[in-house]
């Protein structure tokens, strides 16, 4: 079921953690940024457009992870945008084979896989999504995953974050870059100063402007606290899966201190 969240822009929210997939409406169709998880879903939420007259006419993949490079027949064959390092990563990743990606992934059945990945990156430094509608600002960053993008719809007061701002999972870091820490505290920086009314995360609940602030300070909090190598005040690292990948990061910052290399 999709649910308005401003005007023209409204969300559909999968089964798979919780998962945000967002519809922006313009003159001639909808712009669909992190399409959706399970090919049920897919399917209904093209069938919903459709009985509601509005088209799909382009896509966007705020960052290479699989739960958001999906796609289904019922969305339409339009093109489907991302930065141009996003679009490389996935290339790279996808080169030995969808059904390799998929189970180093743990993707869960019920989950397409002929259209993912199908991504056209944009040339380096394109700031709007290109398409015939309200403006959509790109900000890209570094943080979570090569190529990450930010998505402001700006006459709209919408901040689309990918994965951040999420209020069930903490800041997962890029651990295969040179700085993963830093690049998500820059990453925090960009977004606090973009004037927004909407927040509409990847993965967890919708928030409002103070919501923005919160999740920032909070995202923050375990950052630094991560950074020097202690537990963080932060009950979602006491949740299912995601304690797990706490576990992991702060580990990985332990272990790197310890050999008096750069944490991770």
């Amino acid at each position: 079921m999709l649910r308005q969240v401003a005007d023209g822009v409204l969300v559909h929210e999968s089964e798979f953690c919780q998962s945000n997939a967002v519809v922006v409406r313009g003159g001639g169709g909808v712009l669909l940024i992190d399409a959706g998880v399970y090919g049920t879903e897919l399917a209904c939420l093209g069938a919903d457009l459709s009985d509601a007259g509005d088209a799909v006419v382009a896509g966007f993949s705020t960052h290479p992870h699989w739960d958001h490079l999906l796609w289904h027949p019922a969305l339409g064959a339009v093109p489907r945008y991302a930065t141009a390092r996003c679009a490389a990563t996935v290339r790279e990743r996808l080169s030995g084979g969808v059904e390799h990606v998929a189970k180093a992934a743990g993707v869960p059945d019920g989950v397409p896989l002929d259209l993912l990945g199908g991504v056209t990156g944009l040339p380096a430094g394109t700031t709007r999504v290109p398409w015939d509608g309200p403006q959509v600002r790109i900000i890209e960053h570094r943080a979570h995953a090569a190529g990450h993008a930010a998505l402001v719809v700006e006459d709209r007061g919408v901040l689309v974050a990918g994965d951040m701002l999420s209020d069930l999972l903490i800041p997962m870091l890029d651990v295969a870059a040179a700085d993963p820490i830093g690049d998500y505290l820059a990453a925090l920086d960009l977004i606090q100063g973009l004037a927004v009314d909407v927040l509409v995360p990847g993965h967890g609940s919708i928030g409002d402007a103070g919501q923005v602030r919160a999740r920032i300070d909070r995202d923050r909090a375990y950052l630094y606290a991560l950074r020097d190598a202690r537990e963080p005040d932060d009950p979602r690292t006491a949740t299912g899966w995601v304690a797990e990948v706490h576990r992991r990061q702060l580990a990985a910052v332990r272990s790197a201190t310890a050999g008096g290399r750069r944490t991770p």
